[in-house]
C-alpha cells in the first residue's frame, strides 16, 4: 500500500474514539445506517422514515472523519474506519447493517471481520472498481470523471467545496435534498481524500465478499443510472453467492433518495426474513 504523503502512518493508527450515533425507535431487531462519501444522518431522515425502522433498534451513524464523528488529520485506511465502527457499535445481538456507497463499502468489510456482530447486509450502490486502474477507466467513460481519480483535484475541490462554496451548496448541488447538501462540508481533506483512494480505489471489495459467512444474507441495491458506481460489476458479484439477493431501481447513484418507499420495502423485506421467529409472533400478537 501506497504511503501518503503528509498523513499518518496506518501501522501506528490508534485508538479512534466513538462515532457520533443518532437512534430511532426500539425493539428487538437492531437495524444500522452507514452513509455514503459526505453523508451524514441526514442522508437516511431527508425523506420520510418508514414505520417499521421506529419499530426496531434504529441508529444511524456518522463515519470516521464525516458529520459530527472525530475528523483527525490522517489516513483513512479501511482498518481505521471498521476499527472506529466496531468500538462504536458494541458487540450484542447481531444487527441488520445498511450502508450506501462508502457505507455500503465498509459495511461489507465490518461483516467480513466481525461476522458475529451482523445479521444481514444491505448495500446501496456499492462501489466495485477492482483497482485504482478500474476505477480511473470507469470514470474516463463518465462526463467530468476524471476528478473522481486526481487526487489533486479531488482535494481541491474538497477544499473550494468546504471554504469558499460552502454556504452556496444547497443551491449548487440539486441532486439532494436541501439538508444533505448544507452537510457536504463537514469533513476534511484527508477524511474526503483518502476515505475515496484508500476504501474505494485501493481496495477490493470482492475481497470481503468472499470472506462473509456463507449464509449471511446479502441484498444489492442498485441504479440502472449509477454513473458513479458500475452497476454491471455489482450483477455479476451478487451472481456468485447463493445468499446475495441484487434489486435494481429505475436511479442513479442515491436509489435512497430517488424510490425510498421501494428501499423501505426492500429492507423490510430483508429484517422480515432474518428476524427470529419468537420476535416475528410476538409482534403478530
Amino acid at each position: 500500500m501506497t504511503t501518503l504523503p503528509g498523513f499518518a502512518d496506518p501501522a501506528h493508527p490508534g485508538l479512534p474514539e466513538r462515532l457520533h450515533v443518532e437512534s430511532l425507535g426500539r425493539g428487538s431487531l437492531r437495524v444500522t445506517f452507514l452513509p455514503g462519501l459526505g453523508g451524514t444522518t441526514r442522508y437516511w431522515t431527508s425523506t420520510p422514515v418508514a414505520p417499521a425502522f421506529r419499530q426496531a433498534q434504529t441508529e444511524l451513524v456518522d463515519l470516521y472523519g464525516f458529520g459530527h464523528s472525530p475528523r483527525p488529520w490522517c489516513r483513512y485506511t479501511v482498518e481505521r474506519h471498521v476499527d472506529a465502527l466496531a468500538r462504536t457499535l458494541q458487540a450484542g445481538p447481531p444487527r441488520v447493517l445498511v450502508g450506501h456507497s462508502l457505507g455500503a463499502a465498509l459495511a461489507l468489510a465490518l461483516a467480513a471481520r466481525h461476522p458475529d456482530r451482523v445479521q444481514a447486509l444491505c448495500l446501496f450502490s456499492l462501489p466495485d472498481f477492482g483497482s485504482r486502474a478500474g476505477a480511473i477507466e470507469w470514470f474516463a467513460s463518465q462526463r467530468g470523471g476524471w476528478i473522481y481519480t486526481n487526487m489533486l483535484a479531488t482535494a481541491l475541490a474538497c477544499l473550494v467545496t468546504r471554504r469558499v462554496a460552502g454556504r452556496w451548496l444547497p443551491y449548487l448541488v440539486r441532486n439532494v435534498p436541501p439538508e444533505v447538501a448544507r452537510d457536504l462540508v463537514l469533513h476534511n481533506m484527508a477524511s474526503s481524500t483518502t476515505s475515496l483512494w484508500e476504501v474505494l480505489y485501493q481496495h477490493d471489495v470482492r475481497g470481503d465478499a468472499a470472506a462473509l459467512p456463507p449464509d449471511l444474507p446479502v441484498t444489492c441495491v442498485h441504479g440502472l443510472r449509477d454513473a458513479t458506481a458500475p452497476p454491471a460489476r455489482v450483477t455479476e458479484l451478487a451472481a456468485r453467492f447463493p445468499r446475495w439477493r441484487h434489486v435494481t431501481l429505475d436511479a442513479d447513484h442515491h436509489p435512497w433518495l430517488r424510490d425510498p418507499g421501494a428501499c423501505h420495502g426492500i429492507i423490510d423485506a430483508l429484517c422480515e426474513a432474518v428476524r427470529p421467529e419468537a420476535v416475528r409472533a410476538e409482534a403478530i400478537a
